[in-house]
């Protein structure tokens, strides 16, 4: 019988390692507009998202949103958006990500508070869809479909 990292591969996805966090979370390396992140993984989470302070550090242009946010004990936040983003999970590209921009602040001193390192980000259900996402919990990793060309 193969594995699933041969039958995925032979389908045409990309193994990324994850790391457990403090927490229990997962953590993933993105990269956005080519720049290095450390972002969680949230399956609840509807839409990636990047902390208000790093639009800067990532190269974002931000734009005004109607959407407010909530989750990890704080609701009705005022966000932003950013689109035709740049995102690289190893060799999984997908170029016209729209990115939600709000303060993570609260997320952060929730991880910190348990001495896990903060992120930058939390990767959410978008791309776990367009990508067809496998999570294999035991071996710590995801496996994201490469798209056809």
């Amino acid at each position: 019988m193969s594995t699933l990292k041969k039958f995925l591969k032979h389908k045409d996805y990309v193994r990324i390692p994850l790391i457990l966090t403090a927490t229990d979370h997962f953590e993933i390396n993105v990269e956005i507009n080519s720049v290095k992140g450390r972002f969680i993984l949230d399956t609840g989470a509807s839409n990636t998202c990047v902390g208000m302070d790093k639009i800067d550090h990532f190269n974002l242009i931000s734009e005004e949103s109607i959407i407010k946010a909530a989750g990890a004990g704080a609701t009705n936040m005022e966000t932003l958006v950013s689109k035709k983003n740049k995102i690289e999970l190893n060799s999984w590209c997908y170029k016209k990500l729209e990115i939600v921009l709000f303060d993570l602040k609260h997320v952060n001193e929730a991880l910190t508070a348990h001495n896990a390192e903060p992120v930058d980000g939390i990767i959410g259900a978008d791309i776990l869809k367009k990508s067809k996402a496998i999570i294999d919990y035991d071996k710590k990793c995801i496996y994201l479909k490469k798209k056809k060309r």
